[in-house]
């Protein structure tokens, strides 16, 4: 992100119609459970498995949990297919074509986000930013199903919902 050291990012501020009404910071969009944007990247390698990483324990929601290969907001004035490869590339250090699979309206398992899913596959090796993230993990689909049945606590909800979104309708051998 852009942005001088002492500003805070802005978030583009939506109703229920993801129809822009507003500008605020990051800090007081979630305080106040306001509706805004992000997306979410499942990145895969050529073996068929998905990348998913572990949210530094210093992240403002949900730390140390599991979640999307990456993330992130949209920023004020950026749209979704903006926001998708850049994310990528902050936080996991590559440059890879990205696909638009889904877009999930704003929702409580979703921190009022709403959420535009994409798929990339790469081979290239990942840099996670160490700020972002703190442990990186190469996982089969059916792995990721099991680990979830057996532990969904250890996973954002965000991320249980895309992922159960992801299993029921991409046509994927687990």
């Amino acid at each position: 992100q852009n942005k001088p050291m002492n500003s805070e990012e802005c978030f583009d501020v939506v109703d229920k119609d993801d129809c822009v009404v507003g500008q605020l910071t990051r800090s007081e969009v979630h305080r106040r459970g306001l509706r805004h944007r992000a997306v979410h990247v499942f990145l895969f390698r050529q073996d068929g498995c998905m990348l998913i990483h572990k949210r530094s324990e210093t992240k403002e929601e949900f730390p140390s949990v599991w979640t999307s290969s990456c993330s992130g907001h949209v920023s004020s004035g950026e749209d979704y297919d903006e926001t998708a490869p850049r994310e990528l590339l902050e936080e996991l250090g590559i440059t890879a074509p990205v696909e638009r699979l889904h877009k999930f309206a704003a929702c409580d398992d979703t921190s009022q986000e709403f959420t535009v899913l994409y798929r990339s596959f790469s081979d290239t090796a990942v840099r996670p930013d160490p700020v972002e993230i703190t442990e990186i993990r190469w996982l089969s689909i059916a792995a990721v199903r099991d680990w979830i049945l057996q532990s969904p606590e250890d996973f954002s909800p965000a991320f249980r919902l895309l992922f159960g979104w992801f299993r029921q309708t991409q046509a994927i051998s687990e």
